[in-house]
């Protein structure tokens, strides 16, 4: 029986270990040639990365039998076409459903045993965005050629997900907005900004984090959407209003690094935003930076 894995490699393919802060891959005996004649390859620091590394070495076109292989391969060559977000979502979704169906033939999963995986993850957004995930690795199996149909694909009924019943209120917006700032920059004036800048603009927090100068141009405010950026990539001007104008000026007012290129920063210039690690969602839970 193999030794169980450790915490922080449980989800990982097989053969690698992350220690000492980067992902390794434990090389086979007799295929220390393609590893730089080394037993442990270090891999990268950071797992996308480290997953462009294995797929150079090892390449793709192996066939793959079991879930734990084709996983693998949806990460190699699927994931990485995906939009930064989304590829997060994906790396973070793979890691419960190897650690359950890796070692299943592609033959042997069934839709009961869909069932009792999201019964077991307690039937929440989380598994069902798991299985999301699973289902359309299957569904590259198919144009693969690992296998002849999709096993599950139509074959499952989940309950919808519950529908959001708390939004902000009017009120509340008003009390933040009147909030008094111990600073004059940063902080909860900067947090006001934003605001004063989203409702006016209606966009996504991610586009408003991604607001730099060179996007305020005279017309008025000059972005791509992120959710269009891969298919249409048409760009869109919000046009200046006089209460837009003063919101912008306001924001660009209280930054707390003046010569930052972003509208929105933190003490040291750089953007919430981060296109590697996805960083921003939370953003302002630390806008004391």
């Amino acid at each position: 029986m193999p030794r169980a894995r450790n915490p922080e490699n449980r989800g990982l393919p097989a053969r690698w270990k992350h220690e000492h802060g980067a992902y390794y891959y434990q090389v086979p005996a007799g295929q220390e040639s393609m590893w730089d004649g080394k037993r442990k390859f270090r891999l990268a620091a950071t797992l996308p990365e480290a997953y462009k590394v294995w797929a150079d070495r090892i390449g793709v076109t192996v066939k793959a039998k079991t879930i734990g292989a084709l996983l693998d391969r949806y990460m190699l060559q699927v994931v990485p076409g995906k939009k930064v977000t989304t590829q997060t979502h994906n790396r973070i979704a793979v890691k419960p459903l190897r650690a359950v169906f890796a070692e299943v033939h592609l033959l042997d999963i069934k839709p009961m045993h869909i069932y009792q995986y999201i019964e077991k993850r307690g039937g929440g957004t989380g598994a069902r965005r798991e299985i999301e995930v699973l289902s359309h690795a299957f569904t590259k199996a198919v144009e693969w050629g690992f296998i002849h149909q999709h096993p599950f694909k139509g074959e499952i009924r989940l309950t919808g997900e519950k529908a959001r019943t708390r939004y902000v209120e009017d009120w509340e917006i008003v009390e933040c907005l009147s909030l008094e700032s111990k600073r004059k920059s940063g902080s909860v004036l900067a947090v006001q900004a934003y605001i004063r800048v989203k409702l006016l603009t209606g966009m996504r927090l991610g586009d408003l984090l991604r607001l730099t100068m060179s996007s305020l141009q005279d017309d008025g405010i000059h972005f791509t959407p992120s959710k269009t950026q891969t298919t249409t990539g048409k760009r869109m001007v919000i046009k200046w209003s006089n209460e837009l104008r003063d919101a912008v000026e306001m924001a660009k007012k209280v930054r707390p690094f003046q010569s930052s290129s972003f509208l929105f920063c933190n003490r040291e210039g750089k953007g919430y935003f981060n296109e590697i690690t996805v960083w921003g969602s939370t953003c302002f839970d630390t806008y004391h930076q």
